[in-house]
């Protein structure tokens, strides 16, 4: 089994390289994002690759960091979620931003990704929620909330001051982590107003 690959570019397709290792071309199927990021042809590149057998062939998928790779593996064991789809996901979020979009249940930036509708977006966050928070920067208290709103329990104060960030034009895990932070900050027991205020201030910083 191939772990990883280190040679020279030989060239670019559309949704691959090839690499050459000592004279053999390896075809790597890379997302957008990770094909960007190597060099041009001639260079050297390595790749943490993916080798994925079937019945009828042997393809290998390259990523630019094990961080990658995993979330390539992890996104396969989501129903619906094959090794194109896996591949545009990664694409379109980098591996952190992925992870925070799951864990904040931000089902709108997932289905960003062609190929990815809001169902799909929303069972690759329901499925992956218990996984994302070790590869996240989000803060835990942030996760917390987020589904508490997910799930109706967000307390009232919290659920409105929420909704006045969103109204001024804020996205709603934007808001949520605002509210978050100043629900921190100010105590369980605050005023709609002032986790308003103190949200706006979270934002600023």
């Amino acid at each position: 089994m191939i772990g990883k690959l280190k040679g020279m570019i030989d060239s670019y397709g559309e949704e691959h390289v090839i690499l050459d290792v000592h004279g053999i071309g390896y075809l790597v199927h890379c997302s957008s994002r990770t094909l960007q990021a190597l060099p041009q042809a001639g260079e050297a590149a390595t790749l943490f690759i993916e080798t994925i057998v079937r019945e009828d062939m042997i393809r290998l998928f390259g990523f630019a960091s094990e961080t990658e790779k995993a979330w390539f593996n992890i996104l396969l064991g989501v129903q619906g979620v094959g090794q194109k789809v896996a591949l545009a996901i990664l694409s379109t979020l980098k591996p952190g931003e992925l992870a925070n979009a799951i864990a904040m249940k931000d089902k709108a930036a997932i289905a960003r990704t062609s190929g990815v509708g809001p169902k799909l977006a929303e069972r690759i966050c329901v499925e992956l929620k218990d996984k994302a928070p070790a590869f996240g920067s989000v803060d835990p208290a942030v996760v917390k909330l987020a589904g508490e709103l997910d799930e109706g329990r967000a307390k009232g104060p919290v659920k409105d001051a929420i909704s006045a960030l969103i109204n001024l034009g804020y996205g709603q895990p934007q808001a949520a982590a605002a509210v978050a932070g100043a629900s921190k900050a100010l105590g369980e027991g605050a005023e709609t107003s002032a986790l308003i205020r103190q949200g706006l201030r979270e934002l600023a910083k």
